[in-house]
Order: structure tokens, then sequence, then C-alpha cells
């Protein structure tokens, strides 16, 4: 429930309010260089509070390791990281102890639990997706070893749509954004919900390059499916695309099929994926986010005595969840791929030998 991956397997904890949130790590193979630097590089990315664009909400996010580190090497242990909270404002959520907020999942968790921690949306915060950044940049460090590069970026924001795919700039926007030439009408879009005290949803492209032929597994395992599935955990993500996407159902299989020649597939339709298992071309990746639930216009809801009420809320929020959510969207991809990389070193007899025979 609190755990993602199979050998790569991260597991967090914390709360949007509590003391700290963290992250454990498991699998990570002995010897990797930690490089410290690039996880932190990696947290101040999504890091809040940096522009007009995120929460205003102030926090360092500095990532402590804890254990699984020496001499600047993973030991093969459990790697242990905590982010300690610094700047939270509980008292702006004290009016909606006894609310249900339209759009979060305050209905969901007291229907499940029988109560919930309101500051914030406790454990439901997108607050705990910075450990999900930190495990990331590890699983990062891993497949830089053997030259896979994971790229991702805001590729819409409501109707402005990026018409290029620069992930070297979308690494430089402060929104992310994958197309110089549209950036700055995705802020506009932004800020304009923003000063309405609205929120507006936006589209995340992830790209996989170098990933070797044979991730994944048949059926239950399906490289995509897990894709879909680590995309589908990060708050708001409302729906999943692997290559071409819904754009399928209105092909014909002459259309939708990729033709291979001897270097390779011609195109890329099928976003890198056939069977469940990588082919060796691009893996893509398309995600959906929902506009950010928290919003400053009154919206009709109850109370936890079902009293029909208005919220009229504040506190400090995202207008556009989508672009800091790229971020995590990378990390995601980064930990699936590096899951699968460890999966596979057993998918056959000669790999064990390599390992195993002297």
């Amino acid at each position: 429930m609190n755990s993602f991956g199979n050998i790569f397997r991260v597991t967090t904890f914390g709360e949007s309010h509590g003391a700290a949130i963290g992250c454990i790590i498991d699998g990570v193979p002995a010897g990797l260089r930690i490089d410290e630097r690039f996880i932190q590089s990696e947290l101040d990315k999504r890091r809040p509070g940096q522009n007009s664009f995120a929460t205003p909400r102030k926090e360092s996010d500095t990532a402590n390791i804890l254990s699984g580190v020496f001499e600047g090497k993973s030991t093969g242990q459990p790697i242990g990281i905590v982010i300690y909270n610094e700047n939270q404002k509980s008292s702006d959520y004290s009016d909606i102890a006894d609310l249900f907020r339209p759009g979060h999942a305050d209905f969901t968790y007291t229907a499940k639990y029988g109560f919930r921690d309101y500051r914030g949306g406790g454990r439901s915060s997108a607050r705990e997706t910075a450990t999900r950044v930190a495990a990331g940049a590890v699983a990062k460090l891993m497949l830089n070893e053997i030259g896979i590069k994971v790229g991702y970026g805001l590729l819409s924001v409501g109707s402005i749509d990026a018409k290029e795919e620069d992930f070297d700039f979308a690494d430089t926007s402060e929104i992310f954004g994958l197309d110089r030439a549209t950036e700055q009408a995705m802020k506009d879009e932004i800020l304009n919900a923003k000063n309405s005290h609205d929120s507006i949803g936006g589209k995340v492209l992830v790209s996989i390059k170098n990933a070797p032929a044979g991730l994944g597994a048949p059926l239950y395992d399906k490289l995509d499916a897990t894709l879909a599935e680590a995309m589908m955990g990060i708050n708001g993500v409302k729906a999943v695309e692997i290559g071409d996407g819904c754009a399928v159902s209105k092909m014909r299989g002459s259309e939708n099929n990729d033709l291979i020649n001897k270097d390779g597939f011609v195109t890329n339709h099928a976003g890198g994926i056939l069977g469940g298992i990588s082919n060796g071309a691009e893996i893509r990746v398309t995600i959906h986010f929902k506009p950010t639930p928290s919003i400053f216009i009154p919206q009709q809801t109850v109370t936890t005595d079902n009293k029909e009420t208005l919220l009229k809320l504040k506190g400090r929020h995202d207008p556009c969840i989508a672009a800091r959510g790229a971020v995590v969207a990378g990390s995601m991809a980064a930990i699936v791929i590096a899951d699968a990389l460890l999966m596979g070193m057993s998918s056959t007899i000669s790999n064990l030998k390599k390992v195993w025979t002297k």
C-alpha cells in the first residue's frame, strides 16, 4: 500500500503537516556511487515556493541520508532518506476540519478509515511526492551507469500545446515546458487561472531513451502496465497513454503497426513497448493531470455529519499541478526502469551463470 517495485522497492512515509516525510529504498546494488548533490538537485526541481507558478509554501526539501551509504557508495542495504517539513501552516485548515473538500480525497479517506488528517490532506497530499523524487534520483544514478536517459516536460496546459519536444529546454524552464515558443503562453494560462482563483490541468510527456530491448514481462508484469500504475499513483493523474495512446482506437492496423528494417523500427506508434516488453526504441509515456482541486472559488459541499454548506478555502496551492508533477513522473519512470533492469537479470540461465559461475 505504501511500497512500489519488486527488487528496486520504494516505501514512503510521512504526512504533509507531520514532522517529516521520507523513503526507504531496497534493492540498490552495492557499490553504486551515491551523488548527494545530484539527489538534492532533483529535489530542488520539484521544491515548492520558487516562483509564481507553484505553491508559495517554503520548504528547503533537504535530503538527509540515514542509512545504506558508506564512503559515498551504496552498501547493498536499505537506503533511508528523510526530508523534514519546515513550513507547515496547519491553522489554514482548521476551518475545514469538518468539511469535505470537492475534488479531494477527504470523503474517500473518511469512508475507508473512519477519520482523516485534515491538515493539507495528510497522507493524500502531494507533499509525499518529494520522497518519490528522492528515490527516483537514486534510480537515475543507477540508470546513468548504463546510459539510460529519462526526460520529461510539460506537453500542454489547458488548450495550449507544445509544438516541439526539447527536453534540454524543459530542464531549464520554470514550468518544465517542452517548447520554448509556447512556454510563455503556458505560463499565461497558469497565471490566468490563478488570478481567477481557479486552477488548470495539464499534460506531461516522459521519454526514456537507450533502454535495452527485453525489459518487462508478459501478461501480469508488462512494462507498460507497470509504468501506467506508477503514473496513476501520482496525485492528480487521471489518464496515462503509451506511445500513440488513445489515438490508436481510430487507426487501422496498417497505420498503427511499426515496420522494421535492418536498423530497427521505422516508426514508434507503440511507444517502445510490444507485448509488455521494451523493444529498444524510445519509451514514450503521456500523463494527464487534472486541475488542482484546491481553488478559492466558493464551492458547495457537505460537513462530516452530512449537512450542506459552502466551502471557502484558504491556504497555499499550486495553480497547475502538472508543472511540478512532471518532475515526479520522470522520477517514477526511473524507478520502474531500474526495477525492470534488476528483474530482467534473472530471465535467462546464461545471466545467472555470468554472475555465479567461477
